[in-house]
């Protein structure tokens, strides 16, 4: 089965399968990360999710790391109607100023609600000792401190989560399990069956083990001469426990593929029949333009979800994605192809080694160019002396170095001060 898209990406932030499985089970979230505050919870009452409204006082973040994060109403017990707001982040890699962050969008949040705040993080990073939960300073007699609650992914022993019965507790395995298995196809083939074979074993519904699929399938995404043999795998256990779920909901995607196809090949068959003329027939052109609309319809759907795929793996990995790369995953049209820019798209370390490997052969003058982008992306508008140091540099090795540090740099003027003693053009800027 192929990744499921969690959703299109935003205009404002960039979904996250970390963000979709919160929505889902956010009461179990709760209890499993943060006991204390599930009890007090009036659940009773419901929740509302304000991911929108948050959007506007928080926008692409400019502090580094890529992050879901959601904003909840809630009720307290024994408060009435009084509600207040969880403000909860899944960061998944280290972010130098990630406190600072959380303690800007506390307090924008307060200031915008006049509501008790209260701000969660999961840090779902690889550095053990990365343990992030305060932020504050002090001087001149004035001081200002913010504390929160945090769990560390890394913390939770495997086979503690492999008893619970929370839906969190499965999700946790899978985000552990791709770390573990960065670099082991083989290894992740199998964590990932047993992952899937455990939603059957604890009698899960069909829909709950549907959507633990996609966030595990997303996550755990396996290499092309693998995939198929997955497939094949949870067809046949499906076939043998007499539950078929997860190949029901293929089936039920390339219905809806066809569908569409039939739909444009319609109105592409009428056209195609009124050119061809009526001595060849109305309906002998229509019932062509439904065969190929079909057809067409499938396969240009295919790839359009596998580019989409390609890109939010990207976004999921490394939050803001240059506008040439998706340009460029864009242009491609071989499933092949692409499907091996998906699995790349979560192995490398960086965009600009990812740029490599599509075998986009940059050249000067595109080097140039794609350096300007992704700091411009990053920081906004550049200095024209800046952009002008860059047209001068005739070394393709030196554009290539540039656009790794492009890519990672956490400032503008760290990134002119890093080179400006070695590159040619810097020194006066």
């Amino acid at each position: 089965m192929k990744p499921n898209l969690i959703a299109k990406q935003q205009t404002d932030d960039y979904d996250s399968p970390w963000k979709e499985a919160i929505e889902e089970y956010f009461e179990d979230c709760m209890a499993f990360f943060f006991p204390l505050a599930h009890a007090d919870i009036d659940w009773q009452k419901g929740y509302q999710f304000r991911d929108k409204e948050f959007q506007r006082i928080a926008p692409k973040s400019k502090l580094g790391g890529r992050y879901a994060d959601k904003l909840i109403e809630v009720y307290r017990k024994n408060e009435g109607n009084t509600w207040i707001l969880i403000h909860l982040e899944v960061q998944s890699q280290y972010a130098r100023r990630f406190a600072e962050r959380m303690y800007i969008y506390h307090y924008r949040l307060f200031d915008r609600y006049n509501k008790r705040v209260v701000s969660f993080a999961i840090l779902g990073d690889t550095r053990p000792k990365w343990k992030p939960k305060q932020y504050g300073y002090d001087l001149w007699g004035f001081k200002v401190k913010i504390e929160f609650p945090i769990v560390k992914l890394l913390d939770y022993k495997l086979n503690e989560l492999e008893q619970s019965n929370n839906p969190f507790a499965i999700i946790v395995l899978a985000h552990l399990h791709s770390q573990l298995t960065k670099h082991n196809p083989d290894e992740r083939y199998n964590l990932k069956w047993n992952l899937i074979r455990r939603l059957y074993e604890r009698k899960f519904s069909k829909q709950k083990i549907l959507s633990l699929f996609k966030f595990i399938d997303w996550l755990m995404a396996l290499p092309p001469e693998l995939e198929q043999s997955f497939e094949d795998n949870i067809a046949q256990y499906e076939e043998e426990q007499n539950m078929p779920y997860i190949t029901s909901a293929e089936r039920i995607g390339i219905k809806k593929g066809m569908q569409q196809g039939i739909e444009q090949g319609m109105q592409q068959g009428m056209q195609q029949g009124i050119q061809q003329g009526i001595q060849q027939g109305m309906q002998k052109g229509i019932q062509k333009g439904i065969q190929q609309g079909i057809e067409q319809g499938i396969q240009q759907g295919i790839l359009q979800e596998a580019r989409e795929v390609v890109v939010e793996n990207l976004q999921y990995r490394f939050g803001e994605v240059p506008p040439f790369i998706v340009k460029a995953v864009n242009k491609q049209n071989k499933l092949t192809k692409l499907k091996k820019l998906r699995q790349q798209a979560l192995i490398v370390d960086s965009t600009a080694q990812f740029i490599q490997l599509m075998e986009v052969e940059p050249g000067l003058q595109t080097a140039r160019k794609a350096v300007i982008q992704v700091l411009k992306v990053r920081f906004g508008e550049l200095p024209l002396t800046l952009v002008d140091a860059f047209n001068q540099i005739e070394d393709l090795a030196k554009l290539e170095m540039l656009l790794e540090k492009a890519v990672t740099i956490e400032s503008i003027e760290k990134f002119r001060k890093d080179f400006e003693a070695d590159l040619t053009g810097f020194k006066n800027l």
